[in-house]
């Protein structure tokens, strides 16, 4: 996400108005999670305004709409493929989208995934992302799955999700974040040229650190290889994603430029150097 209110005060300075969220956002971050596309569809009005906003190299990733996502045995090609023009105003800004699959889409769907697959790779970069435990087996199921990845050039979504599950879930943003937030197996995966990670942390940053270590070397490891990754962060409620994105690319810093002190936080952010 860009537009989130929380971040007033560190991120955003307390005075900015919402439309000015994700141009702010991207002086500061390239890329970005498009999660509203999953529940609506933007307007037109708000594709052209978000395209008049961004820099050349931000990119997004947008999901595909759980109204596909989450019928492939139904799925409508016509309309999948409308909804991609829709995106026209800000197609050159689109990284990858994200077909995110529920836990119930398991090896019996392998088949409509494969259509979506050939209705789209041509157009774009899909990432997927399963949660069927199938997929975990590094067996049958698994194998045939990044066959059918690696064929149409699209990656698998990693997800890791263990710093979240590390804590009690002691408060109500903990809580709703552990019954949401899958807990599968973490395999560190790259398909494609456009390697994909989501970390789900917690909101103590040191614990964070603590699990996100191991991916310093593998994402150097990708970088070194001449990829693109992909990587974005989440806390409990989101409050402090921006501040573990950040820590993140700080102990990344040899390859990655550190982040700029943010509009709102000119003063703490001298303590934290």
């Amino acid at each position: 996400m860009w537009a989130n209110s929380r971040w007033k005060g560190s991120l955003f300075a307390d005075d900015l108005p919402s439309n000015g969220f994700l141009a702010v956002y991207s002086q500061y971050f390239n890329s970005v999670e498009g999660n509203t596309s999953f529940y609506a569809d933007p307007s037109e009005s708000q594709l052209q305004r978000w395209a008049s906003q961004l820099p050349d190299n931000f990119r997004f990733v947008f999901k595909i709409p759980r109204r596909f996502s989450h019928q492939l045995a139904a799925l409508d090609h016509t309309a999948l493929l409308a909804w991609w023009q829709h995106l026209t105003p800000v197609h050159r800004f689109i990284g990858l989208l994200h077909l995110q699959l529920p836990a119930t889409a398991g090896p019996a769907l392998l088949g409509q995934l494969t259509k979506v697959l050939q209705l789209l790779s041509n157009l774009v970069p899909l990432a997927v992302e399963v949660r069927h435990p199938a997929f975990f087996d590094k067996a049958e199921y698994e194998l045939a799955l990044n066959r059918l990845l690696q064929q149409h050039d699209a990656e698998r979504v990693v997800l890791d999700s263990r710093a979240l599950f590390s804590v009690a879930a002691n408060n109500p943003a903990l809580r709703d974040a552990q019954a949401k937030k899958p807990r599968l197996p973490v395999h560190a995966i790259c398909l494609s040229s456009r390697p994909m990670l989501r970390f789900i942390g917690c909101d103590d940053m040191q614990l964070n650190r603590q699990f996100y270590t191991p991916w310093l070397a593998k994402i150097n490891g990708w970088l070194a290889e001449g990829k693109t990754p992909y990587c974005f962060f989440h806390t409990p409620d989101n409050t402090l994603a921006p501040q573990l994105c950040r820590q993140f690319a700080e102990n990344l810093q040899h390859c990655h430029p550190v982040m700029s002190p943010w509009p709102g936080e000119h003063h703490a952010q001298l303590g934290l150097w």
